[in-house]
């Protein structure tokens, strides 16, 4: 739970109660509890009224597979950048390394060394 321990909470609590002193203590205390018990009612009334709008089908459906922790950002990218079919009319990249030949830095090179003369360089894949 937000990487707190049990020392961290005594902490938190010790320096709670030298800032707010024996005598506040109890009613902030209190409202904290308060607090927690409307966030767990209005999480469980959400629970009832998406019950209530799936009707059956709402015990059908895998929580733990919907559960955003799973999903590796990497594998995802990955996954749609690697595709088995390549689109009609387009051909798949295959493992490409190394920078476009024609490429603006490689015409600027080029020019630096006086064999391109010319427009300026157009890089293809520049946004």
């Amino acid at each position: 739970m937000f990487g707190l321990t049990f020392e961290k909470l005594l902490l938190i609590g010790i320096i709670a109660v030298f800032l707010l002193g024996p005598e506040k203590l109890p009613h902030y205390a209190a409202q904290l509890g308060r607090l927690v018990r409307q966030l767990r009612d209005m999480a469980n009334g959400a629970k009832d009224r998406m019950k209530d709008e799936m009707g059956p089908e709402f015990d059908d459906v895998d929580w733990k597979k919907l559960d955003p922790r799973q999903y590796d950002p990497r594998r995802i990218i990955r996954e749609a950048l690697i595709e088995d079919e390549p689109v009609k009319g387009q051909s798949a990249v295959v493992g490409r390394t190394g920078p476009d030949p024609d490429g603006a830095y490689s015409q600027r090179k080029r020019a630096r060394e006086g064999a391109l003369t010319g427009p300026a360089p157009f890089d293809s894949e520049a946004t």
